[in-house]
């Protein structure tokens, strides 16, 4: 069986090893290898459909079930652009060498036809939610269009991350809620800078070959002071979920509940080793745990209103 490339996080082994050589590829262009960033994408989405009031539940888990099937799609799509774009620049970085574009396991024309195809796919999801959600979601295709652009002009490319990666907080928010308001802005603002925080240290990773092929980052902008930067990241997080929640009128489980996220990004911080890359992605995935811990909170203050 295959073991998982050296040099990098693409895993072919496992399921993605059992797949038809032919369709392989498509799987690992779609990241489908590494359902973390599914999770990433997904989570947000979630915390916005359980914050308002005056939901019913099976609304609720509709949307949920609507918004991981769009998570799944949505991140894919995104990955393909992305790699579309970074195609040469992936060659030259061990841990993204491997990658379908990178490698000519795939051409330009067979990653757009797949991307169209995804795209389409990604608007039959859409259509079965409100007007707003759907000309928010259609707006979203700028950020996804544009944020590979973001390393060549900018230091921060993580922050046009955050406003990608983040946007399924206000999405779902206005699937459930069908208007917008500050607790929905603010929801926005807390997953933003989160993004910020966990993508700045999976930036860690490619310090040296970003530095030699001169691609910026937050990260390398922010080396030598991870642990302060990226500890007012998540301490702007809780501070932005704080205020989210306080807006939506939640309930009092939320507060205490919020000590368990809280406690977890914390300890990512206390264990930040930016010249580790093995930690860096450990604590990156870690994400996910932290995500599905605020979910927690956000429900615990749905029940409790």
């Amino acid at each position: 069986m295959d073991q998982p490339i050296p040099h990098t996080d693409i895993r072919v082994d496992g399921w993605i090893g059992r797949l038809p050589p032919r369709l392989r590829p498509y799987a690992l262009l779609m990241r489908l290898d590494r359902p973390i960033g599914t999770w990433l994408l997904f989570l947000p989405g979630v915390w916005g459909i359980m914050l308002p009031d005056h939901v019913p539940t099976r609304q609720r888990l509709f949307l949920i079930a609507l918004f991981g099937i769009g998570s799944v799609v949505m991140r894919g799509a995104g990955c393909v652009v992305n790699d579309m774009w970074d195609r040469d620049i992936d060659r030259q970085v061990a841990r993204t060498a491997g990658r379908p574009l990178a490698s000519g396991a795939l051409s330009m024309r067979e990653a757009a036809l797949f991307l169209a195809a995804l795209l389409l796919i990604g608007f039959n999801i859409l259509t079965n939610l409100n007007g707003l959600s759907q000309i928010l979601g259609a707006s979203s295709l700028i950020l996804v269009g544009l944020y590979p652009l973001a390393k060549r002009v900018t230091w921060w490319p993580q922050l046009v991350m955050g406003f990608t990666f983040g946007f399924g907080a206000p999405l779902g928010y206005a699937a459930a809620a069908d208007h917008v308001d500050a607790a929905l802005a603010t929801l926005y603002a807390a997953t933003i800078v989160w993004q910020l925080g966990f993508d700045t240290i999976y930036g860690f990773q490619d310090m040296e070959d970003d530095a030699r092929i001169g691609v910026r980052s937050t990260s390398r902008l922010m080396a030598g002071h991870a642990r302060l930067f990226v500890g007012a990241c998540y301490g702007l997080t809780l501070a932005g979920l704080a205020g989210a929640g306080y807006l939506a009128h939640v309930g009092l489980g939320f507060w205490p509940a919020l000590a368990l996220p809280a406690a977890l990004l914390g300890w990512q911080v206390w264990r930040l080793d930016e010249r580790s890359p093995a930690t860096c992605l450990r604590l990156f995935r870690f994400n996910r745990e932290t995500g599905l811990a605020i979910a927690l909170a956000v429900l615990a203050g749905t029940l409790t209103r």
